[in-house]
């Protein structure tokens, strides 16, 4: 029997909207590529920013807009500030173990971000709704590679296919995440390899400023993997230091080190060019506090031969966010009926050109539930007659070797180009590794971002050409092939 409601994804947005469509009394089935408990969610090391009080409202708002540069759909964030903090007490009702101190991060006016279990916030709503999910009986699926979506002969998207196994649904939400390992260094789990925006990419629908990847400027880089420093490190009164061991952010904008991200990643790539190092010195905060406060990134780093509380921490920017995904509406709504998507897969006008810090988590809650409202009302079952087709590279290292040179966090024309002509091309196949599988997702991806990047000649939020270092017309990227099919 078909579900009422196929959700692909299992972090905040997945588990908080399996959980919404239960109390609809709605059928679920949630679909996991790896254990419920997994996913940049589960890694979130930043906690959720909500407004504290009703007159913390429009300072919220206005927060994310300017984060935004310009791109912002402002209907869309201030829907998302005001509904945000109902969804707080629901966490809390579920169990979410907050505590008492808000925190100051990056490009907010006010401490508003709120923590749980230090700096493993995200670690804590994992566990907690994974729990709740459990309990509740909700039906499950881990450990399962979403290849294809299942279209009608009418083109509505009707179900999932993984493996070779055909799953129907009157609805489906994609709740998958990013492409941030379309990048070689990335804080992004290794799931982030972009499927969803894939599957979606090749069942026709549309997507939106994917040229807008957000670089974390605080990352530890431990070979090709990025240790991430939270943004309430520099909240909680943490500096940064040259090569000359000297304080520059009050050099490139007023708010110091508490920039938004864009700003504080470039002039930490432009210091390193300069001095050779940058650092983030939280010493000053004395050892019990950075201990107690930041227990899983002293753990980790310490591990990598590194005390913060007693010695400066070499970082770099690396990719972190995925700004740009499926064009939807405020409900979700993609541009293919049957087919919804919330939280980092989606872009959804909430975050512009950047970003805003702890943004991210509330926006799964709040997109996720409207999401699932939506779906609830146009619930439609058809038969499937045909599915998106199977693409693939040799490996994913050939696409990020192209990315990583081609669209980092300084971009021309010229590095563009090369990467658009060297890219791989994602062939059709009919059976595969699911890693080759994946390296075809972040191929088909990779092609947008590098479009996008070369077709925006000016500079806004985290896209930066060094030939177009100014903001020019404030517009959209948008992407659309016809369907890459195959007959069931």
């Amino acid at each position: 029997m078909p579900h009422d409601l196929l959700i692909v994804g299992s972090g905040i947005t997945g588990l908080y909207a399996a959980l919404h469509a239960r109390s609809l009394g709605l059928s679920v089935l949630l679909i996991s590529k790896a254990k419920l408990e997994s996913g940049s969610t589960f890694w979130a090391q930043g906690g959720l920013a909500f407004p504290t009080s009703p007159e913390d409202v429009e300072p919220h708002v206005q927060d994310t807009l300017r984060a935004g540069r310009g791109l912002c759909d402002e209907k869309t964030v201030r829907l998302f500030v005001e509904e945000a903090g109902q969804h707080l007490q629901k966490l809390l009702s579920y169990g979410v173990p907050f505590e008492g101190h808000q925190t100051l991060e990056g490009g907010h006016s006010h401490p508003r971000v709120f923590h749980a279990w230090g700096d493993a916030s995200g670690r804590a709503v994992s566990v907690t709704l994974t729990q709740v999910v459990r309990d509740q009986g909700i039906e499950v699926l881990e450990g399962a590679f979403v290849q294809s979506l299942l279209l009608s002969e009418s083109g509505r998207v009707v179900g999932v296919q993984t493996r070779n196994q055909n799953h129907l649904a009157g609805a489906v939400l994609l709740a998958s995440g990013g492409f941030g390992q379309l990048y070689p260094v990335t804080t992004a789990p290794e799931e982030a390899t972009g499927d969803g925006i894939a599957l979606a990419y090749r069942a026709g629908a549309v997507l939106r400023d994917m040229e807008f990847v957000q670089f974390h400027p605080t990352v530890f880089l431990a070979g090709n993997r990025g240790l991430l420093i939270t943004e309430a490190a520099r909240g909680e009164g943490a500096v940064l230091l040259n090569g000359n061991m000297e304080r520059f952010m009050q050099e490139y904008d007023p708010q110091g080190e508490l920039a938004p991200r864009d700003v504080v990643a470039r002039a930490i790539a432009s210091e390193e060019a300069k001095t050779g190092r940058v650092y983030l010195d939280l010493r000053h905060l004395g050892a019990e506090f950075v201990q107690h406060r930041f227990p899983s990134i002293y753990e980790r780093l310490l591990s990598h031969g590194v005390d913060i509380s007693t010695e400066p921490v070499p970082v770099s920017p690396a990719v972190h966010y995925t700004i740009g995904g499926i064009f939807t509406d405020v409900d979700g709504k993609t541009t293919l009926e049957g087919l919804y998507a919330a939280g980092e897969v989606a872009s959804s006008g909430l975050h512009g050109a950047n970003r805003l810090a702890s943004n991210s988590l509330p926006e799964g809650l709040v997109f996720g539930v409207r999401a699932v409202e939506a779906a609830h009302k146009s619930l439609k079952f058809e038969s499937p007659v045909s599915r998106t087709q199977l693409e693939t590279v040799g490996s994913k290292a050939s696409v990020q070797q192209v990315i990583g040179a081609g669209a980092g966090i300084n971009r021309t024309a010229e590095t563009l180009r090369l990467a658009l002509e060297t890219l791989p091309e994602p062939g059709a196949t009919d059976g595969s590794t699911i890693d080759t599988l994946e390296a075809g997702n972040l191929a088909r991806v990779a092609r947008t971002v590098l479009k996008g990047a070369l077709d925006r000649e000016e500079s806004r939020g985290g896209h930066f050409r060094t030939d177009y270092p100014e903001p020019d017309e404030v517009r959209h990227s948008l992407f659309q092939i016809p369907p890459l099919l195959e007959t069931l």
